[in-house]
């Protein structure tokens, strides 16, 4: 879809920009003082150039606002995520420190590996695995209704996002330490992943 689009971009403003080099090479090149050589080829030539610059100004403004739209999808699958960083965030809170803001949490990337770090190097207490047992449950519904949200990005988005809520739901399944533990961990490395493919 996007490749068509920009197909549709491209070809115009090729042709544009090859007739243009090629009626300023032929008025170059050859000149005569006819009528077509004195009036028409310039005016050519003017219109070639304010193809091209018209097609590569809308082609600006559709990558724009296509990367805002990517952005837009990638942030309320990020969003989904919230509450399931931020239990983590407050089982990881050293004493007297505040919480991660919010829209750290919801857009950092780099806010994962920290995550993944502290869960190498701590354990869970008990309220922090029940809490973030109970967030999975809540989240499992969410996370899946937006799968095609993340289809929308691409295939491998979309394969990604898979594995984060297949993770989620054997998370809300988990019945021990060792299982909540692996499975945050592995949630961890497939939000990770997904977060590298950008947007």
């Amino acid at each position: 879809m996007i490749t068509s689009s920009r197909t549709l971009l491209i070809a115009p403003l090729a042709i544009f920009g090859l007739s243009g080099i090629s009626l300023y090479a032929y008025f170059v090149l050859f000149p005569s003082e006819t009528p077509f050589h004195d009036n028409l080829l310039p005016e050519l030539i003017g219109f070639c150039l304010e193809g091209f610059f018209l097609v590569g100004l809308l082609s600006l403004i559709q990558s724009a606002r296509e990367r805002a739209r990517r952005k837009e999808l990638w942030l309320s699958l990020r969003g989904v995520m919230r509450g399931m960083l931020s239990n983590l965030d407050i089982a990881f809170l050293s004493p007297n420190t505040e919480p991660t803001d919010t829209k750290e949490l919801e857009q950092s990337v780099e806010i994962v590996n920290r995550f993944m770090k502290e869960l190498e190097d701590n354990r869970l207490n008990l309220r922090s695995m029940t809490s973030l047992k109970k967030e999975s449950i809540r989240t499992l519904s969410m996370a899946r209704d937006m799968i095609p949200v993340a289809a929308q990005l691409s295939a491998v988005h979309m394969r990604w996002w898979i594995a984060i809520v297949d993770s989620i739901r054997q998370l809300s399944k988990a019945c021990n330490r060792d299982e909540v533990e692996q499975n945050v961990y592995l949630m961890l490395e497939n939000m990770n992943e997904f977060d590298q493919l950008g947007y």
